[in-house]
């Protein structure tokens, strides 16, 4: 049989809550190093899109001289 944590909803409420104390330089790196992996990830998003980009625009290159001889 399982033991329940707490019984009542009201103790749930009232749980005590964890608290971690890190120090200033310690919050400060890990925002910096936040920062950076998401400077890196938008860096990598970008230059998929831009290869993307130049995929479709080779592709309507492709299309085009097609759609000009078939108009005429």
């Amino acid at each position: 049989m399982k033991t329940r944590m707490y019984s009542s909803l009201f103790d749930q409420f009232f749980a005590p809550t964890r608290v971690i104390v890190v120090s200033e330089e310690r919050l400060k790196q890990a925002e910096r190093e936040a920062k950076e992996n998401q400077l890196k990830v938008i860096d990598n998003r970008m230059d998929e899109l831009s290869k993307y980009r130049l995929q479709v625009q080779d592709e309507l290159k492709a299309l085009s001289p097609a759609e000009d001889t078939k108009d005429a």
